[in-house]
């Protein structure tokens, strides 16, 4: 299957300093594909050069087309960017939120029932779970080719992330969404993965299928996702 999303080179820094160097990565049509490593290590700063929010040097490609621009100009060729944090508007209404999205807010609530209750409630009194869960189901409503999520589950019970990933694997599935993936819970991640990479101090180290990385998740974790491996720079 031909790539959605192909990245050959990518190098991003902060100033004068390299934070992540020389990363190549695909994403096939219908693939979820995790990106793991300690805080520190580089993914979302390459999530965010992917997104159009850094820039950025080497070449990416989204369907064969070298992808440029911002990220509103990204979002027009079917690229959705949920990042870090709770990505609403917390002084709308979780009605206006979804409104607010490229797809029609009622798709939304099919994909997420649980929001019918919360419509007329300010986004600022959700849970943190709820917001994240407004936050997905308005990008995943407006059904996009290529979903790039950073830090879905952070700071959420597992119940809500074990929601949030399901919702993300049947994109994938049922839309043919590419999906790249960025997560410290990397057992999670990896359960509902097709492939993952494992970056450190802004390289990728190791790549294989969901199953080959979970297979060798104890190994992984010792060497790769324990502690920040950058002390320069706080983020993932």
């Amino acid at each position: 299957m031909s790539a959605l999303l192909d990245v050959r080179g990518l190098t991003v820094g902060y100033g004068d300093l390299p934070v992540v160097a020389d990363v190549d990565l695909t994403v096939a049509p219908g693939e979820v594909v995790a990106l793991l490593g300690a805080n520190g290590a580089g993914k979302s700063t390459t999530i965010l050069a992917l997104a159009g929010a850094l820039p950025s040097t080497g070449e990416v490609r989204f369907d064969s087309d070298v992808l440029r621009g911002p990220v509103h100009r990204r979002a027009r060729r079917g690229i959705a960017f949920i990042p870090e944090g709770r990505s609403v508007f917390m002084g709308l209404t979780t009605e206006k939120n979804l409104r607010l999205g490229r797809g029609p807010a009622e798709a939304a609530l099919e994909l997420f029932p649980e929001l019918r209750p919360l419509l007329d409630r300010r986004a600022g009194m959700l849970s943190g779970g709820e917001q994240q869960i407004l936050g997905l189901a308005r990008a995943l409503a407006g059904r996009p080719r290529l979903l790039l999520v950073d830090e879905l589950s952070l700071g959420l019970a597992p119940k809500i992330v074990r929601r949030l990933l399901a919702a993300v694997r049947e994109a994938a599935r049922n839309d043919g969404t590419g999906v790249l993936l960025v997560e410290q819970h990397a057992r999670q991640a990896l359960r509902v993965a097709d492939r993952g990479y494992v970056m450190s101090r802004g390289h990728i180290e190791l790549h294989g299928t969901g199953g080959e990385l979970l297979d060798r998740i104890d190994e992984i974790e010792r060497a790769y996702l324990h502690g920040p491996t950058d002390p320069h720079h706080e983020g993932g």
